[in-house]
């Protein structure tokens, strides 16, 4: 190791020990069994002598100050500024991901600065930043300091967002709902087939996270990034918006999102606007109050809508915000609530 990284080097939270120095981690539906010197799937938790350690705690790969809807987050603090940092490490590995050179990768395979909690709060602040997002890779793989991040920043007065793909057990996301302000879910199909061959993952654990997020209270919103050819069927847009309305609420916001294609699978096209606009349509039809468009600037559908009277409540083009038409949570026409954080 390096000199200095026993900085980063933090008991891990959510394993359990087995007989032979093993242990078996708890955090993910992986459930990775690791043996002595050995580390999990997500190359940034290794077993030594049957204790296992997070190797990412403060140790930021990716900074930056970012607008709240880049997120996205539509319904939470709009106009407001996020302090965003990730480390590397991912427990699953998407074919399409925007941020593989920091996701697919180990700690020691990229630049790291130390940053930890009180200081990582005290610079959100100072950016101007209402909340810090933990974002980029997968922040549950680097849970332990989204924690202690997320306490930190309650105390210095600054929220905490958390942008994941909501593959994560039940007890750790418990804990981490009780610490955090706002959760959005990139929920990457709506099948296990994807999941399996596009994600290497289960799709099962994310809905199940899902209705927990919801049920706790937490603000969250879900994206789903439409990949031509392979989750863009009216059959998957239908039961999607059948299972969310069932589920979660027909207020819970859904942005159905262009992609770019990245990384594994540069041989496809950029998702055309018309299947964006069919995705929509189909949600709406099923009940769905908050639907958007997201990579598409300029789009009415990047607007949040009273569900009621359809007033423009929260004007919105690409990153920037124009007028919000809300009083307390309310549309300023009818007096409809608009269920979010708005302040």
């Amino acid at each position: 190791m390096a000199a200095g990284d026993s900085r980063f080097i933090v008991e891990a939270k959510f394993y359990e020990k087995l007989p032979n120095r093993k242990i078996k981690c708890v955090l993910c539906p992986r459930e990775c069994v690791i043996d002595d010197r050995e580390r999990g799937y997500c190359g940034v938790r290794e077993n030594r002598g049957g204790i296992y350690y997070t190797l990412v705690h403060s140790r930021v790969c990716a900074l930056n100050v970012d607008p709240i809807e880049k997120k996205p987050f539509f319904h939470f603090l709009p106009g407001s500024l996020a302090f965003s940092i990730a480390t590397a490490g991912c427990n699953v590995n998407c074919k399409m991901c925007q941020n593989w050179e920091i996701s697919q990768v180990r700690p020691e395979q990229v630049q790291n600065r130390y940053l930890p909690p009180a200081e990582c709060a005290a610079l959100a602040r100072q950016s101007g930043s209402r909340s810090i997002a933990y974002t980029y890779s997968e922040p549950v793989v680097f849970i332990e300091y989204v924690l202690d991040c997320a306490e930190a920043a309650r105390k210095a007065g600054v929220r905490s967002v958390v942008v994941s793909g909501g593959y994560i057990k039940p007890e750790p996301l418990a804990e981490l709902c009780r610490r955090v302000d706002a959760i959005k879910i990139d929920l990457k199909a709506f099948s296990q087939k994807f999941y399996s061959e596009i994600v290497n993952g289960e799709l099962k654990p994310v809905l199940e996270a899902l209705v927990q997020i919801r049920k706790s209270g937490v603000w969250f919103e879900i994206v789903y990034l439409v990949i031509p050819t392979l989750n863009d069927s009216d059959a998957e847009f239908r039961g999607l918006a059948k299972w969310i309305k069932g589920n979660l609420g027909a207020e819970a916001p859904i942005h159905f999102t262009r992609i770019h294609p990245e990384y594994l699978l540069k041989n496809l096209p950029a998702t055309p606007l018309p299947t964006l606009e069919r995705a929509r349509a189909i949600a709406q039809a099923e009940g769905l109050e908050y639907v958007y468009l997201g990579n598409v600037p300029g789009h009415p559908a990047e607007k949040t809508y009273c569900p009621k009277c359809h007033n423009v409540v929260v004007d919105r083009t690409g990153y920037s915000i124009g007028r919000l038409d809300l009083q307390k949570g309310r549309c300023r026409r009818c007096g409809h609530p608009v269920p979010g954080v708005w302040g």
